[in-house]
């Protein structure tokens, strides 16, 4: 964190730098994800309206954050006193209760929510951003970074953990253990990876409804707020410990052995390669299933989706049992990535042997190569990802293709053999000599 980013009178920080986009990608969160659900409630909004006060200015509009950073001169900077006014200093704002009779359903969804957030929302964004010391703009591009809906001036929207979480990550750039854009981009992660997996466990916890309760979809999505509260603690403790074994494991993928697996990788390499100013050596997969769209076709919703899982179950098992990393699935395909040349070329015929013996799932074709990528935002990119990515096409249905890079790396080890194919054209990297790779000498990876 540069000098020029402090205000020298205060010691908070100066504006975001310019660079720093405010079109962050706004995932759908939980939070919104449940507010959108209660909108569409037939009287949930007369029992959470707040009394209209005479003059009261009106809603913002939808695209306020646009016009707001246009118009708003105390979004200029990080300063202490940018966003005070009336509204901050006259503290929180009482919440006023709702009328009428709540139904049991909208009394539990509230109870949830209540503990879900930390308490009522109470704050407003103005005054949440004022108590952290933030110009509502720099305030703003964190919220979005988390995936939070944008929401107006008046918008009672805010509980005292929000503040809280403000003012810890502001809290870590002006202690300068992070400067504003890695603490965006590390806000991002945190709020797009936890959206994603909110998304997966309420519906598979609804999908179980479905299936053990013999209830419907619908249903069980009301039910569900009912079912949370017994479950959010141990949720919440599997969270945190995934995390830090995760993030124990990334440190030593990722920093403590990047040195050594870019050594092993110089062997049979010139140093002019398209990869070569990459920072990371790894093998690179795809597996690809094998007349998936004609399949999906002819199955019904509940079939279909049986299936993918079924494939993602599968693929995640093997992935980590042979040591590597499942990047992401898409569809019929996933990406995943291992240290080293043997421990990718293990996943990949595991993964090919798996789908070939599967008396539901179809075949794959699988190919890996590997190279040096670069690892940005949880995915990779590079050369080596986008070679597998065209050898898997040329791969037939229950075979591993490799090129002829990774076959040398893999040539001296006895537990793979190697069977070269004619050469082909392949667009952007013209003619390569693909490799099919065999099972040799021992058992492969061997699942529990």
């Amino acid at each position: 964190m540069s000098a020029e980013n402090v205000h020298r009178d205060t010691g908070l920080l100066a504006e975001v730098p310019s660079h720093v986009s405010d079109a962050f990608v706004e995932t759908a969160s939980l939070e919104a994800a449940v507010l959108d659900s209660i909108a569409e409630g037939a009287d949930y909004a007369a029992d959470a309206a707040t009394v209209e006060q005479p003059g009261a200015a009106p809603a913002e509009p939808e695209d306020a954050d646009a016009v707001e950073t246009d118009s708003d001169p105390s979004d200029a900077e990080f300063d202490a006193d940018a966003d005070a006014g009336p509204e901050s200093s006259a503290g929180t704002a009482a919440a006023v209760p709702p009328t009428g009779t709540m139904s049991a359903e909208r009394v539990a969804l509230k109870a949830l929510e209540q503990r879900l957030l930390g308490g009522e929302r109470k704050l407003r964004r103005r005054e949440v951003a004022s108590g952290a010391g933030l110009s509502l703009l720099s305030a703003r591009k964190l919220w979005r970074a988390l995936g939070f809906p944008n929401i107006g001036d008046e918008d009672v929207a805010f509980t005292e953990r929000d503040q809280a979480a403000l003012n810890t990550i502001v809290d870590l750039v002006r202690a300068g253990k992070l400067t504003e854009e890695a603490a965006i981009s590390v806000t991002r992660a945190i709020g797009q990876m936890t959206d994603r997996m909110v998304v997966w466990q309420v519906e598979a916890l609804v999908e179980d409804m479905v299936q053990n309760q013999g209830v419907t979809d619908a249903v069980a999505r009301k039910r569900l707020v009912g079912e949370l509260p017994s479950l959010v603690d141990a949720l919440e403790e599997m969270l945190l410990y995934s995390w830090r074994r995760q993030l124990n494991a990334g440190v030593q993928r990722l920093a403590v052995r990047a040195e050594a697996g870019l050594a092993s990788s110089e062997e049979g390499r010139e140093g002019d390669e398209d990869d070569a100013p990459l920072p990371l050596a790894r093998a690179v997969g795809f597996a690809d299933l094998v007349s998936y769209t004609s399949l999906s076709r002819r199955m019904n919703e509940k079939t279909l989706a049986q299936l993918v899982q079924r494939f993602e179950n599968k693929c995640a098992e093997i992935i980590s049992v042979g040591g590597g990393r499942l990047v992401k699935t898409v569809g019929d395909e996933v990406l995943y990535i291992a240290e080293t040349p043997a421990a990718g070329a293990e996943i990949s015929l595991a993964l090919c042997q798996a789908f070939t013996d599967d008396e539901i799932l179809p075949q794959a074709r699988v190919a890996m190569v590997w190279g040096r990528i670069l690892s940005r935002l949880g995915d990779i990119y590079g050369p080596t990802v986008n070679l597998a990515a065209r050898l898997t096409a040329l791969a037939d249905p229950g075979t591993v293709l490799v090129d002829s890079m990774t076959a040398a790396a893999l040539e001296e080890d006895d537990r793979f053999v190697l069977h070269p194919r004619p050469a082909e054209d392949v667009r952007g990297f013209g003619e390569i000599h693909p490799v099919e790779l065999r099972r040799g000498s021992g058992r492969g990876l061997v699942l529990d």
